[in-house]
């Protein structure tokens, strides 16, 4: 593989550090930009280089002409479905206008390929059938998906006039080590650390609301297939809907938790049921899901309880 200079925003982030941990192992350069706002400098490899700076500060542009990227990773972003309802104009300046700049830069230094983290959960809307595939009509609830809806068209214009290279990779929902388990997404983290703490985890709604939960390393995998390969949008899932309920249940055997949930109020904005229709990733770059549900969260469990330094379940 020929060596390349990637910069990833986003990089101290859960799936940014991943993405870097993988690139750095493969030999390639890599340049990091994140705010740190949810990013963690512990996430970081010390290999790559670091710039604590916002997508949104004009230090960026300056920062692509000095570093050269022949790849951006952009996996800056506000994140939280709940957050963007609540406060949909700094979602629009973080997701929109922030992605956008990269964009224009990006055409303006030459950028060899524009690889943008997108939304599959959030994107379809309710969707007629799942799995649902990118031909599925786009109609997001919330102004999350609206954002990345955006981003994504922008994408396609820039590539339509300047023939800007772009993939933009549509995850379902990710879950894995460093995921944060203190914020409001990441239903995942947030119920096993939770579990070890020996407190109860709450479900939000109705529990039967599904989900395509895909491994970490699975979604980096389609992002180095993307650094070669592929042009427009693309899937990323398992096609398998799972429950909230499913996960809090597989996660209590994996763990021998002895108590039940407590339940909220659903949250506005977020899709009922959705899984992923991934074939044409797996057509055009080759790629597939490698490790299953249950091997996932057992490694996810294995690293928080790592994390916590033998934290038990024991009240």
């Amino acid at each position: 593989m020929i060596q390349k200079t990637v910069l990833v925003t986003g990089g101290a982030g859960f799936i940014g550090s991943h993405l870097v941990d993988r690139l750095i192992s493969l030999g390639h350069r890599v340049v990091v930009v994140d705010d740190l706002s949810s990013g963690r400098l512990h996430n970081l490899d010390r290999a790559a280089v670091f710039y604590h700076t916002s997508i949104n500060n004009p230090s960026v542009e300056e920062i692509v002409r000095n570093e050269q990227p022949d790849i951006i990773a952009h996996h800056a972003a506000q994140v939280s479905i709940s957050e963007s309802v609540r406060d949909p104009i700094r979602d629009a300046e973080i997701n929109i206008q922030g992605t956008l700049r990269l964009i224009e830069i990006s055409r303006r230094f030459g950028v060899g390929k524009f690889i943008f983290a997108s939304s599959g959960g959030a994107l379809y809307g309710e969707p007629d059938q799942n799995p649902c595939s990118e031909q599925h009509p786009v109609r997001p609830i919330s102004p999350y998906g609206l954002s990345k809806f955006s981003a994504e068209g922008y994408l396609g214009m820039y590539h339509n006039i300047y023939r800007l290279p772009y993939v933009a990779l549509r995850y379902g929902n990710v879950y894995g080590p460093r995921q944060d388990p203190h914020g409001e997404a990441g239903v995942v983290a947030i119920f096993a650390r939770a579990m070890l703490e020996g407190k109860q985890p709450r479900i939000f709604g109705s529990g039967l609301q599904e989900r395509d939960f895909i491994y970490v390393d699975d979604v980096i995998d389609a992002n180095i297939a993307a650094m070669d390969e592929g042009q427009g949008e693309y899937n990323v899932g398992t096609g398998a809907a799972t429950s909230v309920s499913q996960i809090f249940d597989m996660l209590k055997g994996i763990l021998k938790y002895k108590w039940t949930p407590t339940f909220g109020p659903a949250k506005p904005g977020e899709v009922f049921s959705i899984s992923l229709d991934s074939s044409k990733l797996q057509r055009e770059m080759g790629w597939m899901p490698k490790l299953s549900l249950e091997q996932g969260l057992a490694q996810t469990v294995d690293h928080l309880r790592s994390a916590l330094k033998g934290t038990t379940v024991e009240r």
